[in-house]
C-alpha cells in the first residue's frame, strides 16, 4: 500500500479542513494516509470534529501556526523532516500556505518522490502589504520548481497561478475541485429552518440576508454592511441581517455599524431582535442555511468560497461580489447575481431585487443543488485524487 502524507495549516472551519479530512478518510485501503496539522489561532473556531466525526486522529505539529515565526517555524520543519523518516511517504501532499511551505521544503530534503501542493486560495493580493506579497511570491515560485504538480481547486486560480502571477506552467497545475458532504443541506430543511428563526426571534415574513465566514479585512464586510445600510433605508419588507462567524475584525465590524447609527446585537451575550445579528461561529451551518433567505459574500479575494458551495446545496440565492473563484463556483444570473467588489451600490441593488422579489428569490434558489451536488461532492474528488496519484506514481516507477 502507498502512503501518503498529508499536511495541512490548522483544522479551522472551511473547505481545507474538508478536504484534507475526506481526502484522508477515502483515500483507504488504496492509499495509507497520515494527517498532520498545524494549530489554529485564538480567533479561530477548530473544526477538529470534522476529522474525529470521520475516525481521524491527526497529528498535531503545536508550533505551526498560520502566522511567521522563525524560531517556531524552524522547529516544525524539524518535526515535520522526522515524521517523513519514521513514515516513510511515497507522496508527500500540502495543503494551503504554512504548511506548503514547511511541508514542501521537509519533503525536498528527505528526497521523497512524489510532492504536491494544493493552492485553496493565494496570498497575492489583497492580504499583505507588496514587500511581503512578492516575498511569499518568490518563495511559492521556487517550491514550486521542486514541486511534482501544484494543484488548483478551479479553472480560474489555475490561470491565476500559471498566467498572472507564473508561480508555475500551466501544463504543471492540475484542477480538482474541492469536495463536501452536501446531503445534509437538503435533510430536514424544514425543521431547520424552523429551529434557526425561533432561536434568532426571526418572524415567518422577516427576510434573512446571511454572510457566513472569517471576520477578518479580505471578507470585506464593510461592503455588506454599507449595502444593508441602504436596504434597510429602501425597503417597506422586514429585513433582517445576520453576520456568522468571528475574528479579529469583529470589534472594528461593530464600530463601524455603531458609527452608522445602525442596531446591532450580539446574539451571545444578549438575545433580542435587532437590525444586524452576530452570531459568533456556527458549527451547524446547515441549519443557518436553511432559516436564511439570501446568502451574501463580499470579499476582495477567494479560492473556492464554501459557504456559496453550501448555500446553493441548500437551494439558497447568493448576491456576492466578482472575485477569485466565484464564476466557479456559481451560475451567473440562475443561481447568484454578482457586482464588482468596489461597487456598494450595485451590490446592494442585487441585494434589493432579491429582497423585493419573492418569485425571483425562490427561483434563483431552485437550481444550486443539482449543480453543487455533481461538481462539488466528495465522491468525486477522492475519484480525481487517486487518479492524479496512481498517475504520478506510475511515472516515477
Amino acid at each position: 500500500m502507498k502512503k501518503v502524507l498529508r499536511i495541512i495549516n490548522r483544522l479551522n472551519l472551511g473547505g481545507p479542513t474538508y478536504n484534507a479530512a475526506f481526502l484522508t478518510k477515502y483515500l483507504e485501503p488504496e492509499f495509507e494516509t497520515l494527517l498532520v496539522s498545524g494549530m489554529i489561532d485564538e480567533t479561530e473556531e477548530s473544526s477538529e470534529y470534522i476529522a474525529h466525526e470521520l475516525g481521524l486522529e491527526p497529528v498535531y505539529i503545536p508550533e505551526m501556526y498560520r502566522d511567521i515565526n522563525l524560531v517556531q517555524d524552524r522547529k516544525a520543519y524539524r518535526k515535520i523532516k522526522n515524521i517523513i523518516r519514521e513514515f516513510k511517504p511515497d507522496i508527500v501532499h500540502t495543503h494551503a500556505a504554512k504548511a506548503g511551505t514547511l511541508g514542501r521544503l521537509a519533503a525536498i530534503n528527505c528526497k521523497v518522490p512524489i510532492i504536491l501542493h494544493t493552492f485553496h486560495g493565494h496570498v497575492f493580493h489583497s492580504y499583505f502589504s507588496p514587500f511581503k506579497t512578492r516575498m511569499f511570491l518568490e518563495i511559492e515560485r521556487y517550491l514550486a520548481t521542486r514541486s511534482t504538480r501544484i494543484i488548483a481547486i478551479s479553472e480560474r486560480q489555475k490561470k491565476e497561478l500559471g498566467l498572472i502571477y507564473k508561480v508555475a506552467p500551466l501544463d504543471k497545475i492540475e484542477v480538482i475541485p474541492l469536495g463536501f458532504n452536501l446531503k445534509p443541506f437538503q435533510e430536514n430543511q424544514v425543521e431547520k429552518r424552523k429551529q434557526f428563526r425561533k432561536y434568532y426571534l426571526l418572524e415567518d415574513d422577516e427576510i434573512a440576508v446571511s454572510i457566513i465566514g472569517r471576520l477578518v479585512p479580505v471578507k470585506n464586510h464593510k461592503l455588506f454592511i454599507d449595502a444593508m445600510k441602504i436596504i434597510f433605508e429602501n425597503t417597506n419588507k422586514k429585513v433582517r441581517a445576520f453576520i456568522v462567524g468571528d475574528g479579529e475584525e469583529r470589534i472594528n465590524i461593530e464600530n463601524y455599524i455603531s458609527s452608522l447609527g445602525l442596531d446591532y446585537v450580539n446574539f451571545t451575550k444578549e438575545k433580542r431582535k435587532s437590525l444586524i445579528t452576530f452570531t459568533s461561529w456556527k458549527k451547524d451551518i446547515d441549519v443557518v442555511n436553511a432559516g436564511s433567505d439570501i446568502i451574501a459574500l463580499c470579499s476582495f479575494n477567494e479560492g473556492t468560497p464554501v459557504s456559496l458551495i453550501e448555500a446553493q446545496a441548500a437551494n439558497k440565492p447568493i448576491v456576492t461580489t466578482r472575485v477569485g473563484g466565484i464564476t466557479d463556483v456559481v451560475i451567473p444570473e440562475k443561481t447568484a447575481l454578482i457586482s464588482s467588489k468596489k461597487s456598494v451600490i450595485n451590490f446592494a441593488r442585487n441585494l434589493f431585487m432579491l429582497i423585493e422579489d419573492d418569485e425571483l428569490r425562490n427561483q434563483m434558489g431552485t437550481t444550486g443543488h443539482d449543480f453543487v451536488s455533481q461538481k462539488f461532492s466528495y465522491t468525486r474528488l477522492v475519484k480525481d485524487m487517486a487518479e492524479l496519484y496512481n498517475k504520478l506514481l506510475k511515472e516515477k516507477s
